[in-house]
């Protein structure tokens, strides 16, 4: 079970975007996402007429590993970390470590 689900909000807790926050728009794999706003590179296009793109510098927005961000709790408006919970009937879900409350996503 993934701690870090696409549509989490989190805080980067470490590198050269640490305090930031932003949503997770995409799990790349098993240990990279891609958060809105943080990792942001310029990256040169070439000027493609066959597909109607002009040519210029671009921002694109990089992956990131998962164990350089944490958890935003709304409740405390910290960063906190992601526990497992089984419920009846043996279902698993996520919770705030901090407080045990169930994360709602």
């Amino acid at each position: 079970m993934n701690k870090i689900r696409k549509g989490d909000q989190v805080i980067v807790t470490t590198g050269r975007d640490k305090g930031k926050r932003g949503t997770v728009s995409l799990r790349v794999d098993e240990s990279k996402i891609v958060v809105e706003g943080v990792n942001v590179a310029k990256k040169h296009v070439k000027p493609n007429p066959l597909k109607g793109t002009t040519g210029g510098v671009v921002d694109k927005t990089m992956p990131i590993d998962q164990s350089n961000v944490a958890i935003f709790n709304p409740a405390t408006g910290k960063a906190d970390r992601v526990g497992i919970k089984l419920v009846d009937g043996g279902k698993k879900i996520r919770v705030f470590k901090s407080s045990g409350e169930e994360i709602k996503a």
